[in-house]
């Protein structure tokens, strides 16, 4: 089977190079010729582990290729993925123009009956509307083609997406025909000999699963910023609670981690695009306000911890940050919560060094030289009035107290991921606060 994914961005490649990997024949398409030319000369334009040396690896092997033009390939294909960005617009929708633009490719250029996959996130309704584009397309030129639109969302988590492509939990599919059922069923099947899960339904459920989805991990990681804020208040303890409450199976463990608020190019974006989804359609989503309430506040609770540390008098003080990503294993700085503090440092007058193991590349590009980019952890910390663990990643976790307490300045340490023993860190002579 030969296919091609339009958009080469991290769900585009992604995908693209797993489906290379099982043995199928694949072409990535992006309108950007200098991300292509990138691509063609082995270049990887995002981080995700592993994905580097599995492009390379298929690109020798002729099963992965790229190129600027969807009409290019459209002959030799029997489907399209369209994997293209939905960014927020400024009142929370997501913006389709790209989507839209596929189709219209799409239905411009096929000549014998080929399956179009809606890959992107997008808002309910907008398959059936793509397809009406393509509809369009053909009538356009008087042509009689057979096609089909499915919706497959996506389910790919940064830091681990080749293992959810290669291995998923499960595969959601809308469709309207056998015939699409079909070809669905037989791309997917490698990925899932021994237990086919796909969850085949109905088009507009699909499109819903993957905001639904999203929005309740969302939810989760607020209520649990939430309870962490009043555990601060009434005396208890955030991880002693969680605890409790993930050990009743209903509940369970995973997401129930109190921190500095989520980020990354999913939650924020699809939990906005859902509260403006129900706007659209006369309905108010309350629980989903409160989660991005939540969660845009609480992307300032460690500066606002620092400041009431400081007595509001930041001015001048030296402030380390560890962790820039929105999550460990990526540079993806969208929407993190590194963004809103170096805002906020920034403002009230600090002098901010900072440390990613990945993301200082990312980091330089948004905000050049107003920040003092570090080697390592512990460069990050010399002369520092306070130290901001950010992002939790592996090499951040177990921190040596006494090097630490021999560079820094003053000894505070705002642990906004609840990763460090306080225990440890006060003995070691620092002021530790953490997230409830």
């Amino acid at each position: 089977m030969n296919i091609a994914i339009v958009g080469s961005g991290y769900v585009g490649l992604v995908s693209g190079t797993c489906f290379s990997e099982m043995g199928i024949d694949v072409t990535c398409v992006d309108t950007d010729a200098s991300k292509i030319g990138r691509l063609q000369r082995g270049e990887i334009p995002i981080y995700e582990p592993g994905l580097e040396s599995m492009v390379r690896r298929n690109v020798a092997a002729g099963r992965l290729h790229f190129t600027t033009e969807l009409a290019s390939c459209i002959d030799r294909v029997d489907v399209v993925f369209s994997a293209v960005g939905t960014p927020s617009s400024e009142d929370g929708s997501a913006d389709l123009r790209h989507v839209f633009a596929v189709a219209e490719t799409f239905g411009r250029s096929i000549n014998r009956y080929t399956l179009l996959v809606m890959k992107s996130t997008v808002p309910v309704g907008t398959t059936h509307r793509v397809g009406s584009i393509v509809k369009a397309e053909l009538e356009k030129r008087g042509a009689d083609i057979g096609f089909d639109v499915v919706s497959n969302p996506e389910f790919l988590k940064e830091g681990t997406a080749i293992k959810d492509f290669m291995s998923p939990d499960r595969i959601v599919i809308g469709v309207e025909s056998e015939r699409a059922k079909g070809v669905m069923t037989r791309l997917y099947r490698p990925f899932l000999v021994n237990d086919f899960r796909c969850y085949f339904m109905d088009i507009p459920s699909a499109e819903m699963t993957k905001y639904a989805a999203n929005a309740m991990l969302a939810t989760r990681i607020s209520f649990m910023n939430d309870i962490a804020n009043l555990c601060e208040r009434v005396g208890a303890d955030v991880n002693m609670v969680r605890k409790g409450m993930g050990a009743d199976t209903r509940i369970g463990r995973k997401f129930l981690y109190p921190g500095c608020g989520y980020g990354g190019s999913c939650f924020p974006k699809d939990v906005k695009a859902l509260i403006k989804i129900a706007e659209d359609n006369g309905y108010r989503m309350r629980v989903l306000q409160a989660v991005d309430e939540v969660n845009e506040s609480q992307k300032s609770i460690l500066f606002d911890k620092l400041s009431t540390y400081y007595d509001n008098d930041l001015q001048g003080r030296t402030i380390a940050m560890w962790g820039l990503s929105f999550k460990p294993e990526t540079d993806d700085m969208r929407e993190a919560p590194s963004l809103v503090l170096i805002e906020r440092l920034a403002a009230a007058g600090c002098r901010i060094k900072v440390y990613d193991p990945i993301a200082m590349d990312e980091c330089r590009r948004r905000f050049g030289d107003m920040l003092v980019y570090c080697g390592d952890m512990y460069e990050a910390a010399v002369d520092a009035d306070a130290l901001l663990l950010v992002t939790e990643w592996k090499e951040l976790r177990m921190p040596s107290w006494p090097v630490l307490a021999r560079v820094m300045k003053r000894k505070a340490v705002f642990d906004g991921r609840n990763i460090y023993d306080r225990h440890e860190a006060e003995n070691a002579g620092f002021d530790y606060y953490k997230i409830g």
